[in-house]
């Protein structure tokens, strides 16, 4: 008796037909092409299977639907042991991961392996790593320690894989991350400026911005293009009020100032001096409502502001921001942030502020993210598999938004992003899951995955790639990995749909009202809007 299982009808019937084509993929052609009998013959209990039997009968599967309706009808989730295989044959690789990387480092970034954390010299295990913890994965975190290492876990549940944990409420990592930045930009930019030649030549700091006038002050615009300043800030001169989102304490608005020079009619400031403002950290001279300090509980984003969030102390969250800032400016950037699961409907915008920590202290490539960057699941379930919904994604613009979203569904969204251009793959006919996902897309073929509902339990990866490559005449290959990314790091995200939200700057939106899929996790790096 062998690993896997299949449905009982369903092998009967293919041993039937391929004993008599003694061709695979032929029979699996012949199989699925009678359509009734077919689909009668599925949805019976499951059985054993020998491994090669049930790799020949999945890689049949996976090289005909390739050849006769295109390598994209045939897909996978990034951590199905058959992800490779679908990669290599050009199949949709399905993600979970964040779309905040691509938005802030770029489409291609490429982060630190597995095998490289060990020679990090400061690791922030942020959110659900429990798989992370169980995996190949764990010696190289542990590995690292013995060099002296620092590991810091974040995240609801304590750890044992960590120096130091820090337990957050669910849905808060974000407040803390905020918070992290509020002290790190205080510090190492203002108090000291040890990081700001590295912002000059990799971020998009010193961008100038276009002003908009709104009601009796101005909110941010879209970036000049093409010009850039030749210093972080324009601070010393002409100062004038902005006003910001907040979204801790209702739909409000954040009234703070920052200084501008003039161009023509036009106020402009830097990206680094709206961050100043969003953060909440004060310079003299500067209009608006400030935190007094590091303990002002009142004004986002003070480590005692996030205390009340999160429930972790301020105490803590300004010893941890600091010994990130130390060690990366005397690492030269040799800092990790190994993100995990956040279950919150506003993860986008906690993964990146958790990505302007690695940004403004000179660890871009710090971003280690377990598995491939692919398609990404919810948006492929949304557009095959939900059907319309009612979500009215209008109900989390700002305050100060232009109705862009206004009585819009999250599908209504995603075919307009699809019809501009945005990738995405076609409804599956042969599908590959590591644990149960539904709903599911109809019209599937053949499913492999562990639970009764599948039609065939994985089989070993090897021998369904050793069966493809020798169906499809070829070798099956990985999809090439990523490359550096282009250009600067961006921390204003500048896309109409993510002013609309109020989240083309860092900020903060707490557990609470959610869509099943928000406009702005279908933002691209660099797009403009």
């Amino acid at each position: 008796m062998g690993g896997s299982q299949v449905n009982q009808a369903l092998v009967r019937l293919y041993f039937e037909v391929r004993d008599g084509l003694r061709d695979p993929v032929a029979a699996w052609a012949k199989l699925t092409g009678n359509s009734q009998q077919y689909t009668r013959a599925r949805g019976e209990r499951r059985v054993p299977l020998d491994d090669g039997t049930a790799a020949e009968l999945a890689a049949a599967a996976i090289v005909h639907t390739a050849a006769q309706h295109g390598a994209e009808r045939v897909a996978a989730l990034a951590s199905s042991p058959l992800a490779r295989v679908v990669g290599g044959l050009g199949g949709a690789v399905l993600t979970e991961h964040p779309c905040a990387p691509e938005q802030v480092l770029g489409r291609r970034f490429a982060g630190p392996r597995a095998e490289e954390w060990a020679r990090a010299a400061y690791v922030l295990l942020w959110g659900e790593n429990n798989r992370l913890v169980r995996t190949a994965d764990t010696p190289w975190v542990i590995a690292g320690r013995y060099k002296g290492q620092k590991v810091v876990a974040i995240g609801t549940h304590p750890t044992r894989l960590s120096d130091e944990t820090l337990v957050v409420r669910p849905g808060t990592d974000g407040a803390l991350a905020m918070a992290m930045g509020h002290v790190l930009l205080r510090e190492f930019f203002l108090d000291r400026t040890p990081f700001a030649e590295h912002a000059m030549e990799h971020t998009d700091l010193p961008f100038l911005v276009r002003l908009r006038a709104r009601a009796d002050a101005f909110v941010p615009g879209g970036v000049v293009p093409g010009r850039i300043c030749d210093r972080l800030s324009v601070y010393g001169g002409e100062a004038v009020e902005v006003l910001l989102p907040r979204f801790d304490d209702g739909t409000g608005v954040l009234r703070r100032g920052v200084p501008v020079v003039r161009d023509g009619d036009d106020l402009l400031t830097t990206v680094f001096d709206l961050l100043l403002a969003v953060y909440g950290v004060a310079r003299p001279g500067l209009p608006g409502v400030w935190p007094s300090g590091y303990d002002d509980r009142r004004e986002p984003y003070t480590p005692a502001w996030q205390e009340a969030c999160t429930g972790v102390a301020a105490s803590r969250t300004l010893k941890i921001a600091r010994e990130l800032g130390v060690t990366a400016e005397k690492t030269g950037g040799q800092c990790v942030i190994v993100p995990g699961r956040l279950e919150t409907p506003h993860a986008d915008t906690a993964y990146r502020s958790m990505l302007a920590l690695l940004v403004l202290t000179g660890c871009g490539s710090g971003w280690a993210q377990v598995g491939r960057a692919g398609i990404p699941l919810v948006p492929y379930l949304c557009l095959h598999a939900c059907g319309e919904d009612r979500s009215d994604v209008g109900a989390l613009s700002w305050a100060l938004a232009e109705g862009l979203f206004v009585r819009r569904t999250s599908r209504s969204v995603l075919l307009e992003a699809v019809r501009d251009g945005w990738p995405m793959a076609p409804s599956p006919r042969v599908l590959a899951l590591p644990r149960p996902i539904y709903p599911l897309p109809p019209g599937v073929d053949l499913l492999i995955g562990p639970d009764e509902h599948c039609d065939l339990s994985p089989p070993d990866a090897e021998l369904v790639a050793d069966a493809v490559a020798k169906l499809a005449g070829r070798a099956a290959e990985a999809p090439p990995g990523g490359q550096a990314a282009a250009g600067r790091m961006r921390l204003l995200v500048d896309h109409a749909w993510m002013h609309e939200y109020g989240e083309a700057l860092p900020t903060y939106r707490p557990p609470g009202l959610g869509v099943p899929l928000k406009p702005t996790q279908l933002v691209r790096f660099g797009e403009g809007g």
